[in-house]
């Protein structure tokens, strides 16, 4: 194990690696920030390690702090700036995300957007083509909707049936998104987004399955899925992997398709229990659950 050098603060963080060794992450500097809430001291900055040697990256004009989540074999990067807050555990950060962004090598940072929403606005992943999945808060800054920003434009993917919050959390180069969409009660499920079609990811897999796919964290050029399920019959959260099958045989490359899905199996809701164990878990993790924000 290598330590990564921070920029002069005390910890650093990677969040990506590409085939060429490049590393994305945040690192702290030696600057106080005095809007930063207890535990957070210091200021920290969107970084890339490359050949074990850190740069900063630039946040959007105006916004302190900032981390880089994701690199791609070109040494393209996608993250967030935004402004010290609360640790939250959707970012793996203190931050309160304003701006998405898309670092190009040697270019000022590419703001994507949002839809509609002041903050929480992120990126979490990308492709080879340039194609970009995240997170956005509505207008109203009350729910955040997965996005696909491509050629410069940001697309709002929805949630599944009844659902109000979403994430997109990976994207394979076939341009096919998985992540998380949640309901008003915080219960998550899994899903698969392909030509316009965002489908439960429960719906693909067979019916007497023990597992409730919760959350599709990424997804590879197979159509590969990994995440974490509720057991319903240990009660437990385990990790997974979803590969697309044609007849009940591995078939590399192919994608899984809403004929042939099982339309009719119920959605899970989490007992208090599991519940517990999975904000406990993502506690210290990207993407991690955190009920929605209603007004009184």
């Amino acid at each position: 194990m290598t330590p990564l050098d921070t920029l002069g603060g005390n910890n650093a963080q990677g969040s990506g690696i590409n085939d060429r060794g490049q590393i994305a992450g945040y690192a702290e500097n030696s600057k106080p920030d005095p809007n930063c809430p207890a535990p957070q001291v210091l200021q920290f900055k969107p970084v890339v390690w490359t050949n074990g040697q850190i740069q900063a990256l630039p946040t959007y004009p105006g916004d302190p702090e900032g981390g880089a989540f994701r690199i791609n074999s070109k040494g393209e990067m996608v993250g967030a700036s935004g402004a010290c807050a609360a640790f939250d555990p959707r970012y793996g950060l203190p931050l309160a995300p304003k701006h998405a962004l898309l670092w190009r090598k040697g270019l000022p940072p590419i703001d994507l957007g949002n839809l509609g929403g002041k903050i929480n606005n992120a990126a979490f992943a990308m492709n080879e083509n340039e194609q970009v999945v995240g997170t956005s808060d509505l207008s109203g800054d009350q729910y955040q909707h997965a996005f696909l920003w491509q050629k410069g434009i940001m697309s709002d993917l929805g949630t599944l049936p009844g659902d109000v919050i979403s994430v997109g959390c990976g994207i394979n180069n076939r341009g096919q998104v998985s992540g998380v969409s949640i309901d008003a009660s915080g219960n998550p499920r899994a899903y698969l987004w392909q030509n316009g079609v965002m489908t439960d990811l429960n719906s693909l897999i067979p019916a007497n399955s023990p597992l409730y796919l919760m959350h599709g964290f990424s997804i590879n050029s197979s159509g590969e899925i990994v995440g974490f399920a509720y057991n319903t019959e240990t009660g437990n959260i385990d990790a997974y992997v979803a590969v697309p099958t044609t007849v009940g045989t591995y078939a590399e490359g192919a994608s899984l398709t809403v004929g042939n899905a099982n339309s009719g199996r119920p959605k899970v809701t989490l007992p208090e229990n599991a519940r517990k164990q999975l904000q406990q878990w993502l506690r210290f993790g990207r993407f991690g659950y955190r009920p929605p924000r209603t007004h009184v």
